[in-house]
């Protein structure tokens, strides 16, 4: 069987992983379409990877969009430190030092998509991916076309029950034996994509270095660098706010104070669990591809 992360010969483009390094260590990414098309960068959520967005990039055309795909730090195929085994004989290129954050991987975003995308890109994330993109909305907003946030994280604030679950979370112990279960009432699974997606996140879990990473990750949720509350109105960005009404981390009111806080966004709610582009790409396609349009002339 072919590995999908290295060709996928069924289809008219190559698909290649490789690695880029940062100042935040490698990640692994692929890119598909043409050189010259319009970049679209999808963020994928914690414990999740690059594969997440498969579906809907199967409904993008390759010849109007190039479309690059990001695995965070320890997970997917990105390394990151691990003592028991070196990350480069595993992987290949540098690890993460220190503790993966929701704040080093907008780090992370920040250096690819100024390296792979210098004149700018649609920025697509979810759960944590959405707040890296806004982030970078806010702080290089030369990087941004568009900005596309699907479940997005960032924007929840941190309450006292709030900062109490994301301590347990942090807790590989816990995590590991919790996330099977939490993982599918969050993924509300209905599609191959969606159960293809949930398998991956659990098996990031399992074990070192992908449990270490989402710990490290579930830590910083509660930290006041991830709430990007007070800074919502400063995005310029032209702004798509995707949300699935059945999301059980993200509620449905946070997604509706952000698309108000945010100037001029647009909110479109689907049936669907925390990751919408699983089990419905094609209703984000169908909304993705006007707006990247719209910004492709703008």
């Amino acid at each position: 069987m072919t590995d999908r992360s290295l060709t996928m010969t069924d289809r008219s483009v190559m698909l290649r992983r490789m690695l880029l390094d940062t100042p935040h260590g490698s990640i692994a990414y692929d890119i598909r379409g043409d050189a010259a098309a319009l970049p679209i960068v999808l963020l994928a959520s914690g414990a999740h990877d690059r594969h997440d967005y498969d579906a809907l990039r199967d409904r993008l055309p390759t010849n109007t969009y190039k479309t690059i795909a990001l695995d965070w730090p320890g997970h997917g195929e990105s390394p990151l430190r691990d003592d028991n085994a070196s990350p480069r004989l595993r992987h290949g290129g540098s690890p993460l030092d220190g503790e993966l954050s929701a704040m080093r991987c907008a780090d992370v975003t920040e250096a690819a998509v100024e390296a792979l995308a210098p004149g700018g890109a649609i920025v697509v994330g979810n759960s944590v991916g959405g707040f890296s993109a806004a982030r970078l909305a806010l702080r290089r907003p030369e990087l941004v076309k568009g900005l596309v946030l699907i479940d997005s994280g960032g924007f929840v604030g941190a309450p006292p029950h709030v900062r109490a679950f994301c301590r347990l979370m942090a807790r590989p112990g816990f995590l590991k034996a919790i996330y099977p279960t939490f993982a599918r009432r969050y993924m509300r699974a209905r599609t191959d994509a969606d159960r293809a997606a949930l398998a991956a996140g659990i098996a990031t879990t399992r074990a070192d270095p992908g449990l270490r990473a989402v710990a490290g990750l579930w830590r910083s949720f509660a930290s006041p660098a991830h709430d990007l509350r007070a800074d919502a109105p400063r995005i310029a960005a032209p702004t798509l706010v995707i949300h699935g009404r059945r999301d059980p981390v993200i509620p449905l009111r946070t997604a509706k104070a952000t698309a108000a806080a945010i100037p001029g966004a647009e909110l479109h709610v689907l049936d669907t669990g925390h990751v919408p582009h699983t089990t419905e790409p094609d209703a984000v396609a169908a909304l993705l591809i006007p707006f990247a349009e719209a910004e492709a002339t703008a």
